[in-house]
């Protein structure tokens, strides 16, 4: 029977994850494997009620309470990096807490598995809940991404990794910059299911215009040489025309879109990644089923 770990970012959202929780335990339900859940509680200033949890299928919770609030991009890299050294779990299932990555999916990533062992599988997003412009925006990033790295980036932390493959990217520096992209570039081989993104449970969608835009470009620096490359490639094709106005602004504006990945690309921050074990506070155990 299989382990499986469920990795939950939280800042101050305690009562979506409450939710959450009381969702995947009913989900996992008949699932054959074994679930436990970390919860990395990145530096939240609002507390998480203590209360006599009661589960039926989630075995064991766990949380990380970190010193600081880092993000939640860093907060992931923050977990898989904790339990890249662990022997406790065959696959770790990334989600978020909010509810827009739904419970009911899991089970998909457990057929899954039993047809690909020890495959990583990535959650395909076939709907999503947003509003028209911000779906055709959605569109644009996914387009732009595709030109310049030569991927399809269909997919966000809803996945299922494999342990070697967790193993895998817990030392790659990008992780502290993007998840997907980090997936994406290191991982050889892919699965995936389909998925529609859920609704928030409490609070409304943080992905603005210009959270769009810093994830696009988050992706982007992560294949920072490959966006080089073809970008070197577009302005040898803009000079093989004839010289004008146009031109010259395509040329420029691919420059300063370069000049941007790499100034995004230095927040990776190899240190800060190297050493962030270091920034957490605490690790308590919130449930434990044979207690």
């Amino acid at each position: 029977m299989k382990n499986f770990k469920i990795l939950i970012p939280c800042y101050n959202d305690w009562p979506s994850v409450l939710k959450l929780l009381d969702k995947l335990d009913s989900e996992i339900n008949q699932i054959e494997g074994n679930f436990s859940v970390l919860i990395v509680n990145d530096g939240s200033n609002e507390n998480l009620e203590k209360k006599d949890f009661k589960f039926k299928n989630i075995k064991f919770i766990e949380v990380i309470n970190m010193k600081i609030n880092q993000g939640h991009t860093r907060s992931n890299a923050t977990g898989i990096k904790f339990l890249s050294k662990k022997n406790n779990f065959d696959y770790l299932i990334v989600m978020d807490g909010d509810g827009e990555d739904r419970p009911e999916e899991i089970k998909l990533f457990i057929e899954k598995v039993k047809k690909v062992d020890n495959t990583s599988i990535v959650a395909k997003r076939i709907k999503r809940s947003e509003g028209l412009i911000f779906t055709i925006l959605y569109n644009f990033h996914k387009l732009i991404t595709l030109i310049f790295t030569g991927h399809n980036m269909n997919f966000g932390h809803f996945t299922c990794l494999s342990k070697s493959d967790v193993k895998l990217i817990s030392i790659k520096e990008s992780l502290w910059l993007n998840f997907s992209g980090t997936v994406k570039k290191f991982v050889k081989h892919l699965e995936n299911i389909p998925c529609i993104r859920g609704k928030r449970y409490v609070q409304p969608s943080k992905m603005s215009f210009i959270n769009l835009i810093i994830h696009s470009f988050s992706i982007l620096a992560v294949f920072k040489y490959q966006v080089l490359i073809r970008s070197l490639f577009f302005l040898l094709i803009l000079n093989l025309f004839q010289p004008s106005i146009i031109s010259y602004i395509f040329q420029l504006l691919l420059i300063i879109f370069n000049i941007l990945v790499f100034f995004i690309s230095k927040r990776e921050n190899s240190e800060e990644f190297n050493n962030c074990q270091e920034k957490i506070g605490s690790i308590e155990t919130i449930y434990n089923s044979r207690l």
